[in-house]
């Protein structure tokens, strides 16, 4: 049978469009976000008040963020750019969108693709009016244009994986060789946390905030607990099978063991958001959107101690550093992290690599090898601290990991403690007493008993940070606004457990910076001191 060439030419024209919708899109996206043309030149803006930005300075997104859903810079506020407020009209929708826009945004009728090119262009609203100072003035060819235009009527338009009528959908997700005791704990705060935010669930419109005119849809949440299982290789087809079955709007919590690549590496290309994981080993990769951390864990740790060493004592005056660690945990990322922090000073950095059966003949044969003056790193875990002999090599300066070797509770000898110090980043116990209360007032109203108090601790203000900013974004579901959120309200709050202060912006992926080199003290030897201020490297 002959297929009618009309229908043919019907076909190749359909597909036509359709890979140029693709194309402008593509060439839309690349614009806002960086700030670069289709012909790979960097995009030239001026500013009404003279002057003007190119490339990546004049990038749409520095200003309307990833999600298109604005932000507020100093004491100015930057309205949305997304489909649902650009082609709607002001007044009442805008105060409805968010906060920051109810107070910036007049009414005004809903742009076209023709006003919204004059905006661009010239800064005029559709009834004529300028836009503030501050928004450049893009000077954009047609072709140009029409692929920006696209890319904005595309942000918030549609459906959002894990977001159904009554509904937010959240996974956690656990590795194989995660702890077993911490993953208890993990999972006892976030089914409690869960059930009692569903305790106030009504399934009828209630007031938003304030006593303003403006309504959301509450919605349940449902977690969905994504267990790994085998090696690593094969977790990334197990993601993507467990997001096919069961849709979700974001990653909470979840705990990890030596390698947690494979989930930060789906996540980043799934555009779902990962928040604050309990790992030991986080990926460092502050251009990845969508993995959120408390902090690089023994990577900062490595840094503390290469920072306290270059601050002195001079480490010119130590012969060497010797590093124990076992090649199958994250202390042999950690012992790596510091040769790259400790190249710059010139001083021999040798690795005493452990197998990973235990033995304590191992241990005390690579402790051997310290001699006077040398600077002895031990990354290893308490079952391994137990077996240390009873008197310390006389090495010049002796430093251990906290993360791994039991915060509080480390398991050294009595000898050890006089000479040992810590790499500690999170703030010192004695200070933190009032940061605790909160989440331990609760797990007590809970009855969720305290096994690994750290990680329930993490889980516990991981799961209010969301919350909080939830509450923040109305009833703009969208995963990006939700990270931006994040990252603005973080150094607003004062209940932030384990750590001393949390705050992210744009760019930063890890909300507490710092740590402390501590020494054990007082009279039970299990007191930590600070040897100086907080250090952040």
């Amino acid at each position: 049978m002959r297929i009618p060439l009309i229908f043919v030419s019907c076909i190749v024209l359909f597909v036509a469009w359709i890979w140029a919708a693709t194309n402008a899109l593509t060439e839309g996206e690349v614009l806002y976000r960086k700030g670069i043309l289709a012909s790979g030149a960097e995009v030239t803006a001026q500013r009404p008040g003279g002057g003007s930005i190119s490339g990546s300075t004049a990038a749409c997104v520095n200003c309307h963020r990833p999600s298109g859903m604005g932000s507020v810079e100093g004491g100015t506020l930057i309205p949305p750019v997304t489909a649902k407020y650009l082609f709607s009209s002001g007044g009442l929708f805008a105060r409805e969108a968010t906060d920051h826009t109810e107070r910036t945004t007049p009414n005004r009728p809903p742009y076209t693709g023709e006003t919204l090119a004059k905006a661009i262009r010239e800064g005029i609203t559709p009834d004529g009016r300028p836009l503030n100072y501050v928004m450049p003035r893009y000077p954009l060819d047609n072709d140009t244009m029409s692929a920006l235009i696209s890319y904005l009527a595309s942000l918030s338009s549609g459906s959002v994986p894990g977001v159904t009528g009554d509904t937010l959908h959240f996974a956690t997700i656990i590795t194989p060789d995660s702890d077993p005791v911490k993953r208890k704990g993990m999972l006892d705060v976030l089914q409690h946390f869960f059930a009692a935010k569903n305790v106030f669930y009504r399934p009828i419109p209630a007031p938003a905030r304030y006593t303003k005119m403006m309504y959301r849809v509450p919605r349940k949440w449902q977690l969905h607990i994504w267990e790994l299982s085998g090696d690593a290789t094969g977790w990334m087809e197990q993601l993507r099978a467990k997001l096919k079955a069961e849709p979700v709007f974001a990653v909470l919590s979840g705990m990890g063991g030596a390698n947690w690549q494979p989930i930060h590496q789906f996540c980043q290309q799934e555009s779902i958001p990962c928040f604050f994981p309990n790992v030991e080993l986080p990926v460092v990769a502050e251009e990845d959107f969508y993995n959120l951390y408390f902090s690089k864990g023994v990577l900062l740790e490595a840094q503390l101690i290469a920072q306290q060493l270059s601050r002195g004592p001079s480490p010119q005056n130590a012969r060497r550093i010797v590093q124990v660690f076992r090649k199958d945990d994250v202390g042999d990322a950690a012992a790596k992290a510091f040769h790259a922090e400790s190249a710059a000073h010139g001083i021999t950095v040798i690795d005493q690599p452990l197998p990973s059966s235990p033995g304590q003949m191992l241990i005390r044969h690579s402790l051997r090898k310290a001699r006077p003056r040398d600077v002895l790193i031990l990354w290893l875990r308490p079952d391994d601290l137990k077996m240390l002999p009873a008197e310390p090599p006389k090495a010049t300066h002796i430093f251990l990991s906290a993360i791994m070797g039991g915060l509080d509770d480390v398991p050294l000898p009595g000898s050890w403690r006089s000479v040992a110090h810590m790499a500690y980043p999170f703030e010192i116990p004695s200070r933190r007493g009032a940061l605790l209360d909160y989440p331990l007032g609760w797990f007590r109203i809970q009855q969720i008993p305290v096994v690994a108090e750290e990680t329930q601790v993490d889980t516990y203000i991981a799961c209010n940070i969301i919350s909080e900013s939830l509450n923040e974004v109305l009833d703009n579901f969208l995963r990006d606004y939700l990270v931006e959120n994040v990252e603005g309200m973080l150094s607003t709050r004062v209940i932030d457990g384990y750590y001393t202060r949390l705050s992210l912006g744009p760019g930063q992926r890890f909300a507490s910076k710092g740590g402390y080199i501590v020494r054990f003290g007082g009279a039970d030897e299990r007191t930590l001191i600070p040897e100086g201020d907080w250090i952040v490297p």
